[in-house]
């Protein structure tokens, strides 16, 4: 699933989980570095053990002075573990392992949902350089960052979510297909700037047109 047509395909099957390759995120947001200059970040659609938005901002974190990157999933994602090399098995080593009192009963033994956060990023593991062992050294051993999981089941909509879209300066991501109209209103609705990824068809929408 890494062309256009497998995109336009997901959207058809209104298939919401489908995650962008890291060279189309890059690619793009290279764009808009003078934007996310200070920012504080959120990705409210991205697993951050999974997401190419997450790596991203991970990555160019100190480069552009990033305040804070911000990323949460939902629970139960049918496609966790297959596409970046940053998983760790179904419990990342830095969360507690399912039958932990920690861990909220309804998630037990399901794909939990993730709220990820970094407020630093360094040469993390001694190495010389920053890179994505950095990022997977900060995940593991909680520095730099909190890893923790949500209340709730990490849906946008939900009341913690909707509290991080609050504090956030910028929101980038890949929506959910099936809700898109609705994740741009909540946007517009808490004047947030963001950069999304969606179906080109989308700009034709009645309540999205009018936003260009």
């Amino acid at each position: 699933m890494t062309s256009n047509r497998a995109l336009h395909a997901a959207s058809l099957a209104q298939q919401d989980e489908f995650y962008t390759r890291f060279n189309d995120v890059q690619e793009e947001l290279g764009h808009y570095w003078e934007h996310f200059r200070g920012a504080k970040i959120l990705c409210n659609c991205d697993d951050p053990f999974e997401s190419s938005f997450f790596r991203y901002f991970a990555l160019q974190f100190a480069y552009l002075g990033i305040k804070k990157l911000t990323a949460t999933c939902y629970a139960g994602s049918p496609i966790a573990h297959t596409q970046l090399e940053l998983n760790f098995g179904e419990t990342p080593p830095c969360l507690p392992l399912a039958g932990e009192e920690q861990v909220p009963p309804q998630f037990m033994g399901v794909r939990k949902p993730y709220c990820a956060t970094i407020t630093d990023y360094r040469d993390w593991n001694g190495d010389g350089r920053t890179d994505l062992l950095d990022i997977r050294y900060m995940l593991e051993h909680q520095i730099g960052c909190t890893v923790r999981v949500l209340d709730g089941d990490g849906d946008f909509r939900s009341p913690e979510c909707v509290e991080l879209l609050k504090d956030a300066d910028i929101v980038c991501t890949n929506p959910p297909f099936s809700l898109l109209r609705e994740y741009i209103a909540q946007l517009v609705a808490y004047n947030k700037k963001f950069l999304i990824v969606g179906n080109i068809n989308a700009i034709t929408y009645k309540d999205v047109f009018p936003l260009f």
